[in-house]
């Protein structure tokens, strides 16, 4: 079994064919998937998907670092702290804080409420002993900065979509409850990042999709589906010089360990 860690299905991207989609999912072995929420507009289409098949679609709760708007954000907090803490008026069961964090490649003028609002949420995690789904575009320097300030031995979490280098994996593990999502990205030709990956153990990561974006090759620049995920598990099957069902037992249980899902 494979679990996709982190897709957005609910996205307008499917809405033609997402049965389609699930349907194709079931069939190539990927039989949970984990949603991160993005902001409010996100949260009905997110939830719907988990009344349809709460077996296989799994909720979290957050502000993406994109969603981040000064005259916006600090109300979209309030709301969302209501959905995670206020149980009667949670509807799912959210299995994580995400997906939060720091993106600078669109804009850096929004870096300090960005800063605020990620802080804001790992302490809502703390609190409820979640783990946190980080987005770190452009920016590990700026998300080690705030995580240094709030990890300690309660903090757990993932780098989703991973891109960085040896230094930036010896400075996740150096916090102690995280992992890094593996996605398209490891597919990609130039990116490096199976020559960063090799050199650590299986135990420290995930699969993901990120769908509908970074889709791996042979699809690279089409929209991606939570159905690709298989191919990323073959690519660390290369890498690592592994069965593809090691691969799958491996990661699959890191991340029943993190989210707390059976």
């Amino acid at each position: 079994m494979l679990i996709d860690t982190h897709s957005h299905l609910y996205a307008k991207d499917f809405d033609e064919d997402r049965k389609e989609e699930i349907a194709l999912c079931l069939a190539k072995g990927v039989h949970q998937i984990l949603l991160p929420n993005i902001d409010l507009e996100s949260i009905e289409g997110m939830h719907n998907l988990v009344k349809s098949s709460p077996d296989v679609f799994f909720p979290m709760m957050g502000l993406h670092p994109c969603s981040v708007e000064e005259s916006t954000y600090k109300n979209t907090l309030a709301k969302m702290k209501e959905l995670l803490f206020e149980k009667e008026k949670a509807p799912y069961k959210y299995i994580a804080v995400g997906e939060i964090g720091i993106d600078l490649y669109w804009d850096v003028s929004t870096l300090e409420i960005q800063k605020e609002a990620f802080a804001t949420q790992i302490e809502w995690a703390k609190e409820l002993n979640l783990p946190i789904v980080i987005h770190a575009r452009s920016s590990f320097d700026e998300i080690f900065e705030v995580l240094n300030q709030h990890n300690d031995a309660s903090l757990s979490g993932v780098f989703h979509c991973f891109t960085g280098g040896q230094k930036e994996v010896e400075k996740i593990l150096s916090y102690g409850n995280f992992l890094m999502g593996i996605g398209g990205v490891v597919t990609f030709k130039n990116s490096g990042l199976a020559e960063t990956i090799i050199n650590y153990d299986l135990s420290n990561f995930i699969l993901e999709t990120d769908a509908p974006y970074l889709a791996p090759i042979p699809f690279r620049g089409k929209r991606n589906q939570s159905s690709y995920l298989p191919l990323i598990a073959d690519k660390l099957s290369d890498i690592f010089e592994v069965s593809v069902d090691e691969i799958a037992k491996i990661t699959t249980a890191n991340a029943q360990k993190l989210f707390k899902i059976r």
